[in-house]
């Protein structure tokens, strides 16, 4: 049985391919699947993605299922234990940020009807596909990238730099990076 190729960022660990091949690039329209990884990517600025992913069910745990609707309302004794919550990254910023972003998050689905409609607005509704042959060829940032960020931190969103919003739009399958000989880049 021959090998399927796969993007060579996630090869060698079971819960790197896992992901790779279930999630990574896959669109996603629904906000609070968007939501989620939006908390995932900003906890994962300055760390690798690897440190994020192997505590993601302990994210899922402590912030309420990602539920924005009920992150939005934690107290300063609900951001207390999260600062004590050993099985998340404790960063009394993040978390005070993650807090904030789901606020924010509620008033652009006001604006837009929903948090997709905002966001997959910087793509026209549609994924680009780019020619990566090697995963280090992809690039940290885009000038959309760049666009989105800077519109969040106007909005007054946290941890939304624009490496951060690229790897949420690859993430997500706003932009499909997977290395054009993997499996996946035809899928997605």
């Amino acid at each position: 049985m021959q090998k399927k190729h796969r993007c060579g960022w996630c090869v060698g660990d079971a819960l790197y391919e896992a992901y790779h091949d279930q999630e990574w690039g896959v669109p996603v329209y629904d906000d609070a699947t968007i939501f989620e990884f939006l908390i995932l990517e900003t906890f994962q600025a300055g760390l690798s993605w690897i440190t994020v992913l192997r505590k993601r069910e302990n994210f899922r745990a402590a912030f309420d299922a990602f539920d924005y609707k009920k992150i939005a309302h934690y107290n300063q004794d609900k951001i207390d234990a999260l600062i004590q919550d050993a099985g998340i990254i404790r960063n009394k910023l993040k978390i005070n940020a993650t807090v904030t972003n789901a606020q924010l998050f509620m008033k652009i689905q006001e604006e837009f009807g929903s948090f997709s409609n905002y966001i997959w607005s910087f793509v026209d509704g549609k994924p680009i596909k780019n020619n990566v042959k090697n995963y280090k060829e992809a690039p940290p940032t885009t000038a959309i990238s760049d666009a989105l960020s800077k519109d969040l931190k106007k909005r007054g969103f946290k941890f939304v730099g624009s490496t951060v919003m690229y790897a949420h739009m690859q993430a997500t399958g706003m932009v499909n990076d997977h290395e054009v000989a993997c499996f996946r880049y035809g899928e997605v």
